[in-house]
């Protein structure tokens, strides 16, 4: 894998988030991305006989409206890898059913929204650190989170989504701050990944 690899797979990712398809398309698009690309964070040995990645069924009761509270400040955050500590800025909090999660803006070149979430399935239905429900970065627009008029976000943790270190540890991601923290357990997007049962 080289860095036209990982050019391409944003490109492919953010292309995947602004499609038209829907829930089942879109999952089915990415299982297919990440059986075949090769900056896929699925380790080689494991594409050949990858069947897809677990998700938790589609759940309507998994999308909530949410109002954006005033935040501020910084933090910075730990990726563990080449990236070092990568500082976040406090856009707002979203004062949503599950609790409140910051949204995070990331203080770098470009910037770039940025909402991880650890709830109460972590460590045990889904990854340890936590999911995604956006990373622009990353090219993930527009489907965990929806800006709506009047200071109101749209969340769909149908699209809740593991970061590339939940697949294999040779990659370094940032985790979910204590902020980000939910204990109420959300039972939407993607599951553990585990290569052990497959």
């Amino acid at each position: 894998m080289d860095d036209l690899d990982v050019l391409d797979w944003r490109e492919r990712t953010a292309a995947l988030y602004l499609s038209d398809d829907d829930l089942a398309g879109f999952r089915a698009a990415r299982d297919e991305l990440f059986r075949t690309h090769p900056a896929s964070p699925i380790p080689g040995d494991d594409r050949a006989g990858f069947p897809g990645l677990d998700w938790f069924p589609p759940d309507p009761a998994a999308v909530v409206e949410a109002s954006l509270l005033p935040a501020s400040g910084t933090e910075s955050i730990d990726t563990g890898g080449p990236d070092g500590v990568v500082r976040y800025r406090r856009l707002a909090v979203a004062d949503t059913p599950w609790g409140p999660l910051t949204l995070w803006w990331i203080e770098a070149y470009g910037g770039g929204l940025f909402v991880p979430v650890r709830d109460g399935t972590s460590g045990r239905e889904t990854y340890g650190g936590g999911r995604y429900l956006t990373d622009t970065v990353k090219g993930t627009f527009g489907r965990g989170l929806t800006l709506l008029p009047g200071r109101r976000v749209r969340l769909d943790a149908n699209y809740l989504y593991n970061p590339s270190c939940a697949y294999d540890d040779t990659w370094a991601c940032p985790l979910a701050p204590p902020e980000n923290r939910v204990d109420t357990p959300i039972r939407a997007g993607e599951r553990a990944y585990s290569r052990h049962d497959r």
